[in-house]
């Protein structure tokens, strides 16, 4: 048998069989649970490199996994979260990632691979290829975009939902977002604020046709004063929304705003929805293009309780 060479056909290869396999027993195939899948699958197919330890252990606060080899030299392999992590969402999607190297990477990496918090954060720059390429595993597989596709037809864009797709994927809702965001047609943006500054933002490819996205890792940006996530301290814990007049937003137009205020690690997540009226605005140049998307992957908002 021929096996995949890219992180989609690898993600869909593998559930494809979670869902055979579920079906034959009358299991629901969500959430999938990476540490069973990773253990047996390797097993069967790689049984030269195994993957025989799942688990978390301590790591330093600027990593969130690990993919290890077996310190006996026996081509055995482990893949790790950082024990300090409680979100299972985040978990589950760390994992996922870490699977994602073993599949893609553990030839060309034999000393395994660190993957720290900012690493994990791109999921296009070619600067951090191969955590993009585990990060586009790890989507794939624990949200397969058919099943993805159902849960959103028809659906109005809430944070309802994107609470029930992070429950049903066992993902936190800021991943749930960026999936979304990849593949929606809406105008629209996911902005994780800090300490009052936006720390990083994606627009969805729509809304940045319009020529309206932030450059959060190049440029120091507060967050907008009459913003919702601006107002943090006085609500932290909840979850609100509204609908801003132009001016308050990026982008000189009307917005809603979605906002999650986060208590444990003083963090927002906001998705913002734009009217689909406004033109594309096509670049003069490849120049005005932002030289690197502001994405998220391991999802250090995943923190928050509600968001798994």
């Amino acid at each position: 048998m021929k096996l995949p060479s890219t992180p989609q056909a690898w993600a869909i290869h593998l559930s494809r069989l979670v869902k055979i396999f579920h079906d034959a027993h009358g299991l629901d195939p969500f959430p999938i649970k990476v540490a069973p899948l990773a253990m047996e699958y390797s097993r069967h197919v790689f049984p030269d490199a195994p993957i025989t330890l799942v688990d978390g252990i301590d790591l330093s606060s600027r990593f969130d996994g690990m993919l290890m080899p077996s310190p006996r030299g026996d081509g055995e392999w482990g893949i790790v979260y950082n024990k300090a992590i409680r979100s299972p969402g985040r978990i589950n999607f760390t994992l996922a990632h870490e699977l994602g190297h073993y599949l893609l990477h553990r030839h060309i990496s034999p000393a395994g691979i660190q993957c720290s918090n900012r690493a994990m954060l791109d999921w296009r720059s070619e600067l951090g290829a191969i955590e993009a390429q585990a990060n586009t595993f790890a989507s794939f597989l624990l949200m397969p975009l058919d099943d993805f596709r159902c849960q959103i037809r028809g659906e109005d864009i809430s944070l309802d939902l994107m609470r029930h797709l992070s429950d049903r994927y066992e993902v936190s809702i800021t991943a749930a977002i960026l999936k979304w965001l990849g593949i929606t047609e809406r105008r629209a943006m996911l902005v994780i604020g800090s300490n009052g500054f936006i720390d990083w933002a994606r627009s969805s490819n729509r809304l940045m046709k319009s020529g309206v996205f932030y450059r959060a890792r190049q440029q120091t940006i507060p967050l907008p004063e009459q913003s919702l996530a601006a107002r943090q301290g006085s609500v932290v814990g909840a979850f609100a929304e509204a609908d801003h007049p132009r001016g308050v937003w990026l982008g000189d137009e009307d917005v809603r705003e979605m906002t999650i205020f986060s208590h444990s690690n003083e963090m927002t997540i906001s998705l913002l929805l734009y009217s689909n009226d406004a033109p594309d605005k096509r670049w003069a140049n490849e120049l005005d293009e932002p030289e690197e998307w502001d994405t998220y992957d391991q999802f250090v908002a995943g923190n928050h309780g509600s968001s798994r």
